[in-house]
């Protein structure tokens, strides 16, 4: 069968990924040349608040793509498909397929041939979902299709040994300095370089800290300790609607952890974790289970608090160093 001459694929393309990689694939074995356009800010600005701009999807396109893809900037539902008289393919999803319909529809009334529709069946990932941009940024899957953690490392126990130990206390986020005794200035600071998704706070004097700053984190995690030292005034957890437990020695990392922290995600009510043991590890655990674009605060000792938002980059972070804990089931 012989090659149509130019192929339309049209799309988002936030957080370029193996679905994306292998629809553009499937314009390439289909024609000369591939037109990608891409869904300008205004438009794509209700998808998502952490939605990468413009100019990074098409950067990431161009980084991947070869001389027969050029890329072009979508300002409608249709683009140029409609009246477009140098093409004669298009590509899509079963999700899209109806809109190249409605294109060939519009082409017929405006005297051009139809386009031949390319449907590309969407890839899997390990988990047998759809490899989507909306499961990258709801924190379940790498660019890969690979899942983050799997369910048989929720269900085992990870211990912590000394060969970690120079990594783990190096701040891992953005480190904002303030006075111990008074860490609501390191916190305020903080609070003005947040993403768009919750907050979570780890350590007793964060979460207190927010709350005397009259805000509640969207979940807290608590061991009743700062310093490995008993807190005398214990945080105020009054002010959260759910209360969840988590058994959690110093040192691991627990089925019990990973069940509440992903008990705490999946509710949409400010949720106060109680570890029985210590947290210290907890943002491991937050990193890869949460959303893209959550905040997550920590006390950094004697220096102030640290603000670490979860990327793709700090999920990876994370991953690697879950894989350097010894496993006991």
């Amino acid at each position: 069968m012989p090659k149509l001459e130019r192929c339309l694929v049209g799309g988002t393309f936030d957080r370029f990924h193996q679905g994306h990689k292998e629809l553009l694939e499937s314009a390439l074995d289909a024609a000369e040349l591939v037109e990608v356009w891409i869904t300008n800010d205004e438009m794509s600005a209700s998808k998502s608040p952490i939605l990468q701009s413009f100019e990074d999807r098409r950067e990431a396109i161009i980084a991947w793509s070869d001389e027969r893809i050029t890329t072009h900037e979508l300002e409608d539902s249709y683009g140029p498909a409609p009246f477009r008289k140098d093409c004669d393919g298009i590509v899509c999803t079963p999700e899209t397929l109806s809109n190249c319909q409605s294109i060939n529809e519009m082409r017929l009334k405006n005297g051009l041939l139809p386009l031949e529709i390319i449907e590309v069946q969407h890839s899997l990932d390990e988990a047998g979902g759809i490899i989507s941009s909306s499961r990258i940024r709801a924190g379940l899957i790498d660019c890969d299709g690979k899942l983050w953690v799997h369910e048989n490392q929720k269900n085992q126990t990870h211990h912590f040994h000394f060969g970690l130990d120079e990594e783990l206390k190096k701040p891992n986020g953005e480190l904002f300095t303030g006075p111990e005794d008074s860490p609501e200035v390191a916190m305020s600071s903080a609070m003005e370089n947040l993403a768009p998704g919750s907050i979570i706070a780890v350590g007793d004097v964060c979460a207190a800290t927010l709350l005397e700053m009259g805000v509640v984190a969207d979940i807290a995690i608590i061991d009743g300790m700062t310093k490995r030292v008993e807190l005398e005034q214990k945080v105020d957890t009054s002010k959260f609607d759910i209360m969840l437990e988590a058994d959690n020695p110093a040192g691991q990392i627990t089925p019990s952890l990973f069940m509440a922290v992903a008990a705490a995600l999946h509710n949409d009510q400010t949720t106060c974790i109680e570890v029985k043991g210590e947290e210290d590890l907890a943002p491991i655990v937050i990193h890869l289970l949460a959303p893209l674009g959550t905040n997550v605060v920590y006390g950094q000792p004697n220096k102030g608090v640290v603000l670490r938002i979860t990327t793709l980059e700090s999920k990876e972070q994370c991953r690697t160093l879950l894989s350097k804990f010894e496993v006991r089931d």
